[in-house]
């Protein structure tokens, strides 16, 4: 039996038989509900047959472009538009886990925190809580991290201008930093290609 299938086998043993798992890249994925999530990470970190005590990554991703009319995927694999993600490590067994809960309420994404269980997912719920305004409950020190403290909005969501909403500049007459609303023309550029006639010819 290889480690994989270890790993999978210890996995239906401790969680159930009905949990999420996927493989890819040589690398298993489970996805659990939003309300199991701080207990099911628990479990993995603390079962002996699992014993994942390192999360070395939390990010949040936006499925909003998979949800959109020109795509139409099943309904149940993309039930809100975002979702968190975990990328945790097994010292014990040398073995990694790809973990995956959706958010409830794309409005107002909100999800428990980590912190208690990896305290080494502060910075990174700070992060996807700064990117893509998924709120942490309980975290003990959420604030933005990336950008300014005055920004407005969340820059890795898929409907965020890439321009942005405000810009900021020194004002010489006021002595200090001022912000104000966006004044780029927007403008798409085609890259121009210059080549030889007989170019990647003979070469």
């Amino acid at each position: 039996m290889t480690r994989l299938e270890t790993l999978e086998k210890n996995l239906r043993s401790v969680l159930g038989d009905d949990i999420k798992l996927s493989c890819a890249l040589g690398e298993l994925s489970l996805e659990t509900p939003a309300e199991s999530w701080v207990e099911v990470c628990t479990t993995l970190r603390d079962h002996a047959d699992l014993r994942f005590e390192t999360c070395i990554d939390l990010c949040g991703v936006d499925y909003s472009a998979w949800r959109a009319p020109t795509f139409q995927p099943d309904p149940s694999l993309f039930p809100h538009r975002y979702a968190v993600v975990l990328h945790l490590t097994s010292l014990t067994h040398n073995w990694r886990l790809r973990v995956r809960t959706f958010v409830p309420n794309d409005d107002f994404p909100t999800l428990p925190t980590l912190f208690d269980v990896w305290p080494t997912v502060n910075w990174f719920e700070r992060e996807a809580f700064d990117l893509f305004g998924v709120v942490f409950e309980n975290h003990p020190d959420l604030r933005r991290i990336l950008t300014d403290y005055g920004f407005i909005g969340h820059p890795f969501r898929k409907d965020f201008p890439i321009s942005g909403y405000v810009e900021m500049r020194y004002d010489t007459e006021q002595q200090r930093v001022i912000y104000q609303p966006v004044t780029i023309e927007p403008r798409e550029i085609t890259p121009r290609v210059v080549r030889e006639d007989d170019y990647g010819v003979g070469r």
